[in-house]
């Protein structure tokens, strides 16, 4: 939504602050779509050469998730540490041989069942099952640290995948201003072959050449740039229910008692995301 509303605040103020001051759009518009091929048409390109082919539809799939904002909701938090700690509970329990069939097949584990947003993270659910799969085969006698340390390698390398379509948009939008250049440049070759036309031809010729220039850096700054910033912070989002996971796990480990470790879990979300202490506990109670 909100990045709906400054883009209509961005063209309007643009646009409408040059026809106001006295300005034609007519030159604008009538050079916008050979400019804009050119310079859009440069940076995909560009892209391309750049990325895989997974890489380069990740990046346009990325501009869905910038509008429609992080991936999980409040409650998802509250779910992913409600699941973990019932996962938890139950190896301390009832032992490792009661919970490998949750963690070995969890489309068909009645725990992961109660929560389907969880389970529909296939990067979120890997990470769960794989670790608890690694306590169950080695019977309880891993080191916690070695956890962490498998748990923050895992989440690595998710992570940098989650952040690539960020990286390639912050790169396109970098690249767009000189792109622009090179739009306008051949703008100019374009009007010094038609040299001996009058003075009003050329000068509309020249003013569509730096349409270039203004569209390369108008993109740059005023929309890709801006979305590359908003994805960071989406992504940065989706990151926090991995490290709830993991603190859960890692405090279970420890030994902590469970308010602890749900409130180690809690502590480290964001405002947006981060339930009250009691609010989680209810959900542990089934309430």
């Amino acid at each position: 939504m909100n990045v709906g509303i400054g883009i209509v605040v961005l063209l309007v103020c643009v646009f409408g602050g040059f026809v106001v001051s006295g300005g034609s759009l007519g030159p604008v518009l009538h050079a916008l779509p050979f400019e804009g091929t050119m310079i859009l048409g440069a940076a995909v390109g560009a892209l391309i050469v750049g990325n895989s082919m997974h890489e380069v539809k990740a990046v346009f799939g990325s501009f869905s998730k910038i509008f429609k904002g992080p991936r999980h909701s409040k409650q998802d938090h509250i779910d992913a540490i409600a699941l973990t700690t019932k996962l938890m509970k139950m190896l301390k329990s009832e032992g490792p041989v009661a919970l490998e069939s949750h963690v070995s097949d969890p489309s068909t584990s009645t725990i992961f069942a109660e929560y389907p947003a969880i389970l529909a993270n296939k990067a979120l659910t890997g990470l769960i099952c794989d670790t608890l799969t690694l306590i169950v085969v080695s019977s309880g006698t891993l080191e916690v640290n070695a956890v962490e340390e498998v748990m923050d390698s895992a989440m690595k390398g998710t992570f940098h995948e989650m952040h690539e379509p960020q990286h390639n948009l912050q790169t396109t939008a970098d690249a767009l201003p000189a792109l622009g250049i090179v739009a306008a440049v051949l703008g100019i070759v374009k009007t010094m072959g038609s040299i001996n036309e009058p003075p009003e031809i050329l000068g509309g010729m020249i003013g569509s050449a730096l349409v270039g220039t203004f569209l390369g850096v108008f993109l740059a700054y005023g929309l890709i740039g801006p979305m590359a910033s908003r994805l960071k912070q989406i992504v940065d989002a989706d990151q926090q229910i991995f490290q709830a996971v993991k603190q859960v796990i890692i405090a279970s480990l420890n030994g902590h008692p469970q308010p602890l470790v749900v409130e180690s879990a809690r502590s480290g979300l964001g405002h947006d995301f981060r339930p009250g202490l009691s609010e989680l506990l209810d959900a542990l109670r089934g309430k």
